[in-house]
């Protein structure tokens, strides 16, 4: 049964490039979010799509992440969650679209941007021991800023560049309107 929550609920989606930050930026703002007293979940959607093999026509098998997403915010909206913090890349307005649609609850979606240099510094350290995982996330990490940068997909935008996390995610949530 779903509570009253669900009417209130929001979500925010933060997108980016792959190193820049979505994930730890996602945590700490619910981080934030539990210490204020908002009751919150957050969301890294790669996992909600990470299978093997992936379609051949869907090379990040995306068609399977609203289907996953919607279970899993109907469960958090019946558990009370008021605020949900989503981590993950939407290319375009067709996949805005079916996150929105997914969640069924008011989405902004927040471009956090952060210089191609530092990024590749950040995917240098994280995958320091495995060549081939950081030559692919390097390439795709260019390729994936230009493609976010034509699509403007997000309402907002949030240059994280030279922030802490902790002072990002409090950045997102003010320009989100959540604090």
């Amino acid at each position: 049964m779903r509570t009253d929550s669900a009417t209130e609920a929001r979500a925010l989606l933060i997108t980016g490039t792959v190193g820049a930050g979505k994930t730890s930026v996602a945590g700490a703002a619910g981080d934030l979010l539990t210490g204020a007293g908002v009751p919150n979940a957050v969301i890294d959607m790669d996992w909600l799509c990470l299978t093997w093999p992936a379609p051949a026509d869907d090379r990040f098998n995306f068609a399977l992440l609203p289907r996953n997403l919607r279970c899993m915010v109907g469960n958090y909206l019946d558990a009370g969650v008021t605020r949900l913090v989503l981590a993950g890349v939407v290319e375009d307005a067709e996949d805005r679209k079916q996150c929105e649609q997914a969640v069924g609850v008011g989405l902004s979606v927040c471009g956090l941007r952060v210089e191609l240099p530092v990024v590749r510094q950040r995917l240098s350290r994280r995958h320091a021991d495995e060549p081939e995982a950081l030559r692919w996330h390097l390439d795709r990490s260019g390729e994936l800023d230009g493609v976010l940068d034509r699509s403007r997909v997000e309402d907002f935008t949030f240059d994280a560049t030279h922030h802490r996390v902790d002072e990002a995610a409090a950045s997102v949530l003010e320009a989100a309107g959540w604090r």
